[in-house]
């Protein structure tokens, strides 16, 4: 029987645990993670309120809820809820929110608690077993992998995760029950504040060079977040880790001696892969994997880990393994548009670009999809994310996306960042070229001239890969407003 790491006293967490004042406001609630952790609290009684100056089906539902959703972020927001609320209030932020933002002055003039979201997050990691699932790549898709296999094994989990999980048609999940899955984003640090019961780390290199100086400083940080879990489950065939993280448990889709668990991939096409799977060095069964890519089988075996780590029969995971999806924009297939198909992907750091392409390449040489056509020309349209990560990594996107047949690099979505002089999607563009002097490339100044490029330059039976951490979904999404007219998009899929 393969040992249970959990030994978390949850009634004495809840006892020790220092509650929040009765309200709550957060700032930027329409963001992923923040309107998760909203709809959690509000759902435990608390009185929430937010503002968020962006539309979002997440603000939909926060409102629906009797959360008082501010349209705008003005001081006279916190005045209205000083009023209502007194002083006994307490204000959440998170790093996206800057210091010169009007409420957060004003909460500050009035001396109000103020905490980032991680705190509350980490408050709501005490109160519970947890698995906490942190990492460069694959972080919402593991944990809402594991997500998905707690819920047909009836574990009924809490979770908050950083995407839409397909399950629930939500970003969070609110039960009673003694577990709580949580993604740890590493992207600002503030992942060392967290005790999980498990921790997963799905792999490690450098990406959010707007807060790490160097690969070095990163694995400073993973280091602290690895020491503070009871178990940690991390990845063999990361080469950052195996050197530098000390784990309780191994991972592996490539290696079977001397790990504990293993899925070893044997046949894969571009909708499943059909693989081995082990348990410390033991052949366990065949698993066919619902969700193709190589990197898609790395984060199902952290998945299954952490699920048996945390005591759940393999027969019972294996019952909700059919049952997998990816998260929301992740290679989700949107549909056709004039007999294209579109997908989008929430890539915007080299290596999760090459994975999306990977599998969208593998789609193309097997013919084997999702889609009433079988494409036959990768056509990727990247918004870059971040002028810094642009600028530290230009080459690698552009070696990344010249194993496309035609390249569309859109304005840069800042994230709140300040211009850098010289950077933009023009310069992508020009290490483009210089790799591949004949690929066809536009780097349109804005969306419109974007979406008359699109319409010119592509044909019948491209696959168009939408990729961006941005708004780039929305933009696309023009593409398509006809077909929503007329006929459901998923119609167009193959049944």
């Amino acid at each position: 029987m393969l040992k249970s790491y959990l030994s978390i006293d949850t009634e004495a967490k809840l006892k020790n645990s220092q509650e929040l004042p009765p309200h709550i406001h957060f700032i930027g609630i329409g963001g992923i993670g923040m309107s998760a952790l909203a709809m959690i609290l509000a759902k435990d009684g608390y009185s929430i309120s937010g503002s968020d100056q962006k539309k979002s089906s997440n603000l939909k539902e926060s409102a629906e809820s009797q959360i008082h959703i501010f349209q705008t972020q003005e001081e006279s927001n916190i005045d209205e809820i000083f009023r209502v609320h007194g002083k006994n209030i307490l204000v959440v932020r998170s790093s996206a929110i800057r210091e010169d933002n009007l409420e957060l002055c004003k909460a500050k003039k009035y001396h109000l608690t103020i905490n980032h979201r991680s705190d509350i997050l980490a408050f709501l990691i005490e109160k519970k077993r947890s698995i906490v699932v942190s990492g460069s790549h694959g972080k919402t898709t593991t944990s809402t992998y594991i997500t998905t296999l707690f819920s047909y094994a009836n574990r009924n989990p809490t979770a908050i995760i950083g995407g839409i999980v397909p399950l629930y048609k939500r970003n969070y999940k609110y039960s009673d029950g003694k577990f709580l899955i949580a993604e740890a984003d590493e992207s600002d640090g503030s992942l060392v504040k967290f005790n999980p019961s498990i921790g997963v780390i799905t792999n490690l290199e450098l990406e959010h060079v707007d807060h790490y100086l160097d690969l070095e400083d990163l694995i400073k940080t993973m280091k602290k977040f690895a020491q503070k879990c009871e178990c940690l489950i991390s990845n063999f065939d990361c080469e950052n880790l195996k050197q530098n993280i000390q784990r309780t448990k191994w991972f592996s889709i490539q290696k079977i001696s001397n790990i504990d668990f293993a899925l070893i991939p044997k046949e894969s096409n571009g909708c499943e892969i059909i693989s081995e799977y082990y348990e410390q060095e033991k052949f366990i069964d065949i698993i066919k994997i619902p969700i193709p890519g190589i990197h898609n089988l790395s984060n199902t075996v952290a998945a299954i880990s952490a699920c048996r780590v945390a005591g759940i029969p393999f027969k019972e995971i294996k019952k909700g393994i059919k049952n997998l999806q990816l998260p929301s924009r992740r290679f989700e297939y949107k549909g056709l548009w004039k007999n294209r198909l579109l997908v989008e992907d929430y890539a915007h750091h080299p290596s999760e670009i090459d994975a999306a392409i990977s599998i969208a390449s593998t789609m193309i040489k097997t013919k084997n999809n999702v889609s009433k056509i079988s494409p036959e020309r990768l056509v990727t349209i990247f918004q870059p994310h971040r002028y810094s990560r642009t600028k530290k990594f230009q080459k690698e996107f552009a070696k990344s996306l010249s194993k496309s047949d035609l390249v569309f690099i859109t304005p840069i979505y800042s994230a709140g960042e300040d211009e850098i002089k010289g950077i933009n999607n023009k310069t992508i563009g020009y290490e483009l070229k210089k790799l591949k002097p004949n690929l066809e490339i536009y780097t349109p100044d804005h969306n419109q001239n974007l979406l008359k490029l699109i319409k010119e330059h592509t044909i019948e039976k491209d696959l168009i890969l939408i990729m961006g951490a941005g708004d780039i979904n929305l933009i696309c999404t023009n593409l398509f407003l006809e077909l929503i007219n007329n006929k459901s998009i998923n119609s167009d899929l193959a049944a």
